[in-house]
């Protein structure tokens, strides 16, 4: 594998686990952000408040129930990113 090939598989990689780390909360702020763009239609209040705080909330319960998942999948990379680079500078 030349150097090149070992560059783009690695970016690749990152690129999956940046994907990874961010789909879930993501996600989260979607949902509310539906959920109270519907409460709003259906009540006529437009206050930007109402959309930036629930957002807020469900990013950090969001962030707390899942970080043993994501830190897991970003130790899993970080450990495979080292054991790569090991073995192609020819550490074993």
């Amino acid at each position: 594998m030349t150097r090149t090939d070992l560059a783009l598989d690695i970016l690749q990689q990152a690129l999956l686990v940046a994907w990874q780390l961010s789909i879930p909360i993501l996600l989260a702020m979607l949902v509310v952000g539906i959920v109270v763009s519907l409460i709003q239609a259906l009540t006529h209040l437009q206050d930007p408040t109402l959309t930036f705080v629930p957002k807020i909330l469900a990013v950090a319960m969001a962030m707390l129930l899942l970080m043993p998942l994501l830190l897991g999948w970003a130790t899993d990379f970080t450990r495979e990113m080292i054991q790569a680079s090991s073995t192609a500078l020819g550490g074993g």
